[in-house]
């Protein structure tokens, strides 16, 4: 009986499926939903409501031509009604004996249709499914976009400069493409590693703008109201290190263990590198407004470390320049400390 149940709604859905394609999708290609379905799944329902579909109609013919019979026979309505539904019942028991006699195997149709909802594929061995299995939930190889945003503070190991007193708030902007590559299919250990655009912005306090004189640069008082004032620094940024996950082993089925590698809590380490893009000092207030370009003494590279600690699809790290922010003997001594969240990381 629950057989039954089942056969009847799988082909109501290929009968609503059918008479829809028919007239709204006659020259359009199958929409990506019905991909859900295995086409051989598909092929072998309709095939069966095809057959069934003709026992009943030939059957339905005999059985009007024995209840025209009847009719004619002015029979009273309670005999009439009881021979009726004596002619139904034979009916209805002749139908059930044909399509028993047609051996569909639901179990197999089911068992297809399950495999095709796991791989997105037909198989037809054990073979072929642990094969597509493996193909499935090989290691982790790819590319992934990430998007960060961090404060950023200068630290030194030696006295103040004009810059460190007078410091406002510093961020850091940062976006690009994450590459992950996991050592094995089970393991918890991965390679990070990708390219980033990193924009650095400074901000001085107290009415301070940065300056420049020939080739020095230096922070100065800004005669009037000000209202913008920051140093933006683009940088190029290529970071290299290893991730562990500490997500546990799951099953996919034939023996076949595997580990998410961008699931769950992971933690990571790296050090990074990047090269100059430019720099831009933007000041405005009263009148004034500008936007200049040119060298402010920045550091043309930069390099450090950052750990990370990440939950599914977000991330919190600290990165520590190794690098001077400015070159030379330009406040001297001044390292970025940037503390931040990421989505992608």
């Amino acid at each position: 009986m629950i057989k039954k149940f089942i056969i009847t709604g799988m082909l109501c859905l290929v009968t609503i499926s059918a008479n829809a394609q028919k007239k709204a999708l006659r020259l359009n290609l199958q929409p990506k939903e019905d991909t859900t379905v295995s086409p051989i799944v598909k092929e072998k329902v309709e095939e069966y409501a095809v057959k069934i579909n003709g026992i009943i109609q030939e059957e339905k013919k005999l059985m009007e031509s024995e209840l025209s019979t009847l009719q004619a026979k002015n029979l009273d309505k309670a005999e009439f009604n009881k021979q009726k539904a004596q002619i139904a019942d034979q009916y209805s028991q002749k139908i059930d004996s044909k399509i028993e006699a047609i051996g569909f195997d639901l179990d197999q149709v089911i068992q297809k249709q399950v495999r095709y909802s796991l791989l997105n594929s037909d198989v037809t061995s054990n073979e072929e499914l642990k094969a597509q299995l493996l193909k499935k939930y090989k290691p982790v190889k790819n590319l992934e976009g990430y998007f960060s945003y961090a404060i950023m503070t200068l630290t030194n190991d030696k006295s103040d400069n004009d810059l460190d007193k007078n410091l406002g708030y510093a961020n850091n902007l940062e976006f690009g493409l994450k590459f992950n590559y996991q050592f094995g299919r089970t393991s918890p250990w991965g390679l990070i590693s990708g390219i980033g655009f990193s924009w650095r912005t400074v901000r001085p306090d107290n009415n301070m703008v940065f300056a420049k004189q020939d080739a020095d640069v230096f922070l100065a008082k800004f005669d009037g109201s000000l209202s913008k004032s920051k140093l933006r620094t683009g940088y190029i940024m290529v970071p290299l290190g290893l991730q562990y996950n500490f997500s546990k082993l799951k099953n996919a089925g034939m023996d076949i263990q595997y580990r998410p590698y961008s699931d769950g809590f992971r933690v990571g380490a790296n050090v990074y590198g990047g090269i100059k893009m430019s720099t831009n000092n933007i000041v405005k207030g009263d009148d004034r407004n500008l936007r200049d370009r040119s060298n402010y003494q920045v550091n043309p590279f930069v390099y450090g470390a950052q750990f990370t600690v990440s939950y599914n699809n977000v991330s919190l790290f600290v990165k520590k320049d190794f690098s001077n922010f400015f070159k030379d003997s330009y406040f001297e001594n001044d390292k970025a400390l940037v503390f931040g969240v990421a989505l992608g990381w």
